[in-house]
């Protein structure tokens, strides 16, 4: 498997999660709740971006250099986690929803992003043969059969 059809599989999980976040973070009663759904995200979307980030941009970083899609991309998951962070130390119920549901929406838009613009670059420039490679170290690494 292509590590870009994995980084899909796990988009496809993450946007369930978003959408529940979505629907029962504006009715959930206290800042605990708010903040455990940040929480969660943070392990999820984290986890998600650290091996983005070490196996397909570093990949990519020879060809595409420091500027350019995989700057946008690394501002991106900072940005995520930086809002994901800061709800979790929000004083009060409607600041950590705020930030939460914005974290969300800027995941979803940076996903936007990687399926379209970023994977096929991906494919294009590192080929079909380094893409499956990528994908075998990501299974390796998640613990799954590739």
């Amino acid at each position: 498997m292509k590590i870009t059809d994995a980084f899909l599989g796990e988009h496809g999980v993450l946007y369930a999660h978003f959408d529940h976040v979505q629907q029962a973070a504006p009715a959930a009663a206290g800042l605990a709740l708010i903040q455990g759904q940040a929480t969660l995200l943070t392990a999820t979307l984290g986890s998600h971006a650290h091996l983005e980030d070490e196996l397909l941009f570093s990949a990519l970083d020879p060809y595409l250099g420091p500027m350019g899609p995989l700057a946008v991309m690394r501002m991106e998951h900072d940005q995520i986690e930086g809002l994901l962070a800061a709800a979790q130390q929000a004083q009060g119920p409607d600041q950590a929803l705020r930030l939460l549901l914005q974290a969300v929406q800027v995941a979803r838009s940076h996903f936007a992003k990687e399926e379209q613009v970023l994977y096929p670059i991906a494919l294009q420039v590192l080929g079909e043969s380094r893409l499956l490679e990528l994908g075998s170290q990501w299974a390796a690494r998640r613990g799954v059969a590739a």
